[in-house]
Parts: C-alpha cells; structure tokens; sequence
C-alpha cells in the first residue's frame, strides 16, 4: 500500500513539474514577444508611416485618420501572424489559415484605407515641377531619375573601388608575416576611429588642388578612402578563420597561389565580402555631408541631397511629397537587402559563420 502511495506521488509530482516547465516556457515566450514588440515598434512604426504619409492627401484631419488606421491594421496583422506562429503545429492547414489572415488584411485595408489613398504625391516621378507655386526652383535642380542615376554610380563605384581593394589587402595582411603589421593593424583601427568630419575642410582643399573638387568621382574618392580601414579590417577576420591547410592542398595539387586564393579562398569567405560590399553600397548610399560640401554644383545632385531639396523647396509644407521621396530613396536598399540578407546574417565579425 505504501509503495502505491509513493508511486501516485512520484507521478503527481510529474505532472506538477510538467505543468510548471509548460507555464514557464509560456512565460517566457511571451517575455520575449513582448521585449521584441517593445523594442521593434519604434523602429517599424516610422516606415509604416513614411509608406502611407506618402499615398495619403495633405488634409491633416484625413492623413492622421489614415495613419492611425493603418497602424490598427498592422497591428491586427502583426497579433495574428503571432498567433499562427505559435499554434503551426496545432493548424491542421496552416497554409490555409495564413491564407485567411491575408485575406482579412486585405478586406480591412480595402474599406479603411483605399478610399483616402492617392499616388498624387508621386507626381515628382513624371514632373519636375513639385513646388507648386510658380516659384520653384525645380528648374535648377535635376530630375529624380538623374538623382537616382548618380546615387547609383556613386554607391556602386565606392562598393568596386572598397571591395576591390580591401580584398587583397585584407588577404596579405591575413597570411604573410612582415615589419609592422601589427602596427599597421593597429593604424586601421585608428583610422576607423577618427572622425571623418574633421577632415572635411582639409579634404575640400586636396580636391581643390587635384582637380576633383565638385566632381562626384572625387567624392567616390574620398568615401572610398574613409570606407578602406573598416572593411579591411573585417575581411581579414574571415580570412583569418580559413585554414591555412586548405590553402596549402591546394597548391599541393598545383595550383598557384593566385589560382588558390581565387578558387579556393574566395569562395570561403563570399559571406564577408558581399557583406562588406553591402553595408559600403548603403554607406553610400546614404551619405550627406561629404557630397553636400564637396559638389558645389548640385547637378549631380544624390538622392540625399535631392530629399534634402525637395524639403527646402516646398518650405516642409507637402509632408507628402517628402514622404514618396522617401520611399523611392528607400526602395534601391530594400531591393539590396532582399538578396543578400542571408548573408549578411551568416556574418560573424571575427571568423566565418557556417
């Protein structure tokens, strides 16, 4: 009798710490959805809204309308994607049930929202003339294509020139022992960490001097320069973390050392470099400061500094406008991120992420 009392204790006992174990893993769950709302909704909430700022009309009464029901809609979208999530392997269909989810996104969207969209506010697309007032000074400036165009060569230029040349260099300072690497590693960082807008008045007279100033080549330039440290500094942590014995079979086998490092090495590394040419594109991208100072003539205008001028132009009245801008200057990076976001997740500073 007493062996059978043990027993049906020992098992009340499971099933007390089975229920516990079940709660605490709820809790804990729900700690973590929670902390990740709380943290994710300032950061996202500015884009929703950048979005539908854009497709709405400049009646203020009507555009808070909209932004505040698109932000219930998301919201509702957001509780039941989590919802979908946790109970997946409970759904029968959960194809189905992800289908419906849309379906209702969609119909709420559709009598909220569509009524007070509008793509008026992309008018900049197809005419220059956005001020509005017959005072604009849109004439002076080029179209958003030619903006666009620009932000793309120079983007692009300063990503070959980096890559390039950080490769290499990140290679030889990961593989061969010489005189004052250690100081010369120490340098990058030093370089890294100095502030480039120091330099800003020293930088205008160089490109004075050389021929480059207000010539968006000479900015590439410049970037590139200040871009070279971080990026080397990174791709000779990948190529530290490839080992030396892979390399060295190769050669065994007869290939050169070149045919090594582009048939063997490279491929090791591709998560860091087409990281690093990422994150140096949008470095670029975005960048402001250096391009607003150092090309006086603004027909080679960026898209930075077209947003900055469609502000200034319409004196921050057609907070709508501004917002399309935005979304087209953000679209190019949205784009970049699609394709190479798994690699950039496999990336480790410090060594290669499988």
């Amino acid at each position: 009798m007493a062996l059978v009392q043990t027993n049906h204790s020992a098992g009340t006992n499971w099933l007390r710490l089975e229920r516990r174990g079940v709660a605490n893993r709820a809790g804990f769950i729900s700690a973590i959805i929670l902390f990740l709302t709380v943290v994710s909704v300032p950061v996202l909430l500015p884009y929703l809204w950048l979005l539908v700022k854009s497709l709405t009309s400049s009646d203020d009464a009507v555009s808070r309308a909209v932004l505040w029901r698109s932000t219930a809609i998301a919201g509702v979208a957001y509780i039941g994607a989590i919802a979908l999530a946790l109970l997946a392997d409970k759904l029968r269909k959960p194809a189905l049930s992800w289908a419906a989810l849309g379906i209702v996104i969609v119909i709420l969207a559709a009598i909220f929202l569509a009524p007070h969209l509008t793509l008026d506010n992309y008018r900049f697309l197809w005419n220059r003339d956005i001020g509005g007032t017959g005072t604009t000074r849109m004439n002076l400036m080029p179209s958003i294509w030619a903006a666009l165009g620009s932000s793309v060569v120079f983007a692009v230029s300063q990503t070959l020139i980096v890559t390039l040349v950080a490769t290499p260099a990140a290679y030889a300072l990961s593989r061969f022992a010489f005189a004052g690497r250690e100081n010369f590693l120490r340098g990058l960082l030093l370089l890294h960490a100095f502030p480039a807008l120091a330099l800003t008045v020293a930088i205008f007279i160089q490109l004075h001097y050389m021929g480059l100033l207000n010539n968006l080549m000479g900015v590439v330039l410049v970037m590139s320069a200040l871009e070279l440290p971080f990026a080397i500094f990174v791709l000779k942590s990948f190529f530290d973390n490839v080992p030396w014995d892979i390399e060295m079979s190769a050669v065994t086998d007869g290939a050169t050392r070149s045919q090594a490092f582009r048939m063997v090495l490279l491929p090791q590394v591709r998560s860091g470099l087409i990281a690093v040419a990422t994150f140096t594109f949008l470095r670029g991208w975005e960048e402001y400061v250096f391009v607003q100072t150092l090309l006086i003539d603004k027909s080679q205008m960026t898209m930075s500094l077209y947003l900055f001028f469609v502000a200034q132009d319409t004196m921050g009245a057609d907070y709508g406008m501004i917002a399309a801008v935005g979304i087209i200057y953000l679209l190019p990076v949205l784009i970049l991120y699609t394709f190479t976001q798994k690699y950039i997740t496999q990336m480790s500073f410090g060594g290669i992420k499988g």
